[in-house]
């Protein structure tokens, strides 16, 4: 109505005012529709396009994926090196924002979830199907739960990822950005350059302890066999002198019960030949049993000797394979849910069906100040060396407190500084988060969390892992590493901590 009344007048006014006036508004018009279209133009965000930083670019650090600009950039110690668009999941089947990193990486991986589907050069950065891989993109968000990136990235993205490598999913268009605080570690140029020939040293160290220990066990045992065979020996000299004990006795009751010179003689023969017998054997027990007594003293040695190789090796192997994990960049999660602090480092160890086995045998409990009081999810992650020690950024996710706000709150077991700081190298991070380690963090995983106040869809419908072992800290192969198994550890996303948005989905158990 409106429209039609205002083009009404306009129409009596071009007749009244004539063909220059009719000019003049067409104008104002075409300007009024191209200032229009500008401001749109404006307003409206291009769509993301894939491009490679105009310079060499280093190792990749970190992808960062932002769900609402469906994009993922990559970047390595100096800033960004590639971006690209994505189709992350849609309505239902949303990608989990959160903190993940690199599980497994399979270039012609055939999906078990969905018919078999294609994912060429995948990046599985959940045990439960959650990936980076190549796929279609039709603009918009469209997949299960995965990360589409276009097939020709993928591809060429592909060899130059690693095991370990951090990926970041925000529900926001994030980045990271230089940061300093006293609380990030500070490594020692000295520690470092000894850490090489420490780590060689102790391996030597605990290899020689397991050639000591093989050769106590075998002492052990041969002075078991030994000592065994020795009390069988014992036992039949005792009953054969006590044979010979009862027949002197008795030979002595036959003399004395003789009454002719010639049943005399017959029984001091008797009673001589018992005598000597007794005798004989006796001075075989005593031998006996002192050389019972030598080599039971021996078996007990061995025993001693064996139990601490046991120790020794126990020590040196756990020595060897901290100085060996040492060498590697340590990753440090903090979790205001459970009040602690987790310490994962890759041993490279393979895993029989699939994925590196990472160290997980530091979990110890951590001071939050304002404990009841939201921190936040932020990742610090150390890209490189500098006269000061390391150069760290820091990415925000989930902004309650700061990133320097939420370090301020936080006050790190000296016992764990100790441990990492002083070798801690490029890649090291510190992960701060309000969130738990979700379910899917387990033997074979650095950390998984996921963000409990973003939909979650394309997580929460797929089977969590069970019966996952957990590092322990006992021998494992030759390096130390020990596993032992257990329930989940960890229930993201079954937190019980209500938050405003939370998606509620409930746990499908079964497998799509």
């Amino acid at each position: 109505m409106v429209n039609r009344f205002t083009t009404a007048q306009s129409a009596v006014a071009m007749r009244r005012w004539g063909p220059p006036a009719i000019v003049t508004l067409a104008a104002m018009a075409a300007l009024t529709a191209l200032s229009a279209d500008a401001a749109a133009r404006q307003t409206r965000p291009a769509p993301p396009t894939e491009a490679t930083a105009p310079r060499d670019a280093g190792e990749p650090i970190m992808a960062i994926v932002s769900i609402k600009s469906q994009q993922v950039t990559f970047y390595d110690a100096d800033g960004w090196i590639l971006r690209a668009p994505v189709s992350s999941g849609t309505t239902g089947r949303e990608t989990p924002a959160g903190v993940f990193a690199v599980l497994e990486k399979d270039k012609d991986h055939h999906s078990s979830l969905y018919d078999d589907a294609w994912m060429p050069n995948m990046q599985r950065i959940t045990w439960n199907g959650i990936a980076l891989h190549g796929g279609p993109l039709p603009g918009y968000a469209a997949s299960h739960g995965c990360v589409r990136m276009p097939y020709g990235f993928a591809e060429k993205l592909f060899e130059r990822t690693w095991i370990g490598m951090r990926v970041i999913i925000s529900p926001n268009d994030a980045e990271p950005v230089e940061f300093s605080h006293p609380a990030l570690f500070v490594p020692n140029r000295e520690a470092i350059a000894a850490a090489p020939a420490k780590a060689e040293a102790l391996a030597r160290e605990a290899a020689e302890a397991a050639r000591t220990i093989d050769e106590a066990k075998k002492a052990a045992a041969t002075a078991t066999r030994e000592t065994a065979s020795l009390t069988s020996s014992l036992r039949k000299l005792q009953g054969l002198k006590t044979r010979a004990d009862a027949e002197l006795a008795a030979a002595d009751k036959a003399f004395g019960a003789a009454r002719t010179d010639e049943a005399k003689a017959r029984a001091e023969d008797l009673r001589q030949k018992a005598a000597t017998k007794a005798a004989d054997l006796g001075t075989q027990l005593d031998s006996a049993k002192a050389d019972a007594k030598s080599k039971l003293d021996a078996a007990a040695a061995a025993k001693d000797a064996a139990k601490a190789a046991r120790t020794r090796k126990g020590d040196t192997a756990k020595a060897a394979s901290e100085a060996k994990l040492a060498l590697e960049p340590a990753s440090i999660f903090i979790s205001r849910a459970t009040q602690k602090l987790y310490v994962r480092r890759n041993t490279h160890k393979r895993w029989p069906d699939g994925g590196e086995v990472f160290d997980a045998t530091i979990e110890v409990p951590v001071t939050i100040r304002d404990p009841d009081k939201r921190i936040g999810t932020h990742v610090f992650t150390a890209l490189a060396r500098n006269d000061g020690g390391l150069r760290w950024t820091a990415v925000t996710i989930d902004n309650a407190d700061n990133a320097k706000a939420a370090l301020d709150r936080i006050t790190i077991p000296q016992q764990v500084l100790e441990r990492i700081a002083p070798t801690a190298l490029p890649r090291s991070s510190i992960i701060v988060s309000d969130e738990p380690l979700s379910r899917e963090t387990n033997y074979r995983t650095e950390f998984v969390a996921v963000l409990n106040n973003q939909p979650q869809g394309g997580f929460v419908t797929r089977r969590p892992s069970v019966d996952v072992p957990v590092a322990s800290g006992n021998d494992w192969g030759n390096d130390g590493f020990g596993f032992f198994f257990q329930r989940n550890w960890n229930s993201q996303p079954g937190n019980t901590r209500p938050r405003a948005g939370q998606y509620n989905q409930p746990m499908q158990q079964r497998w799509w």
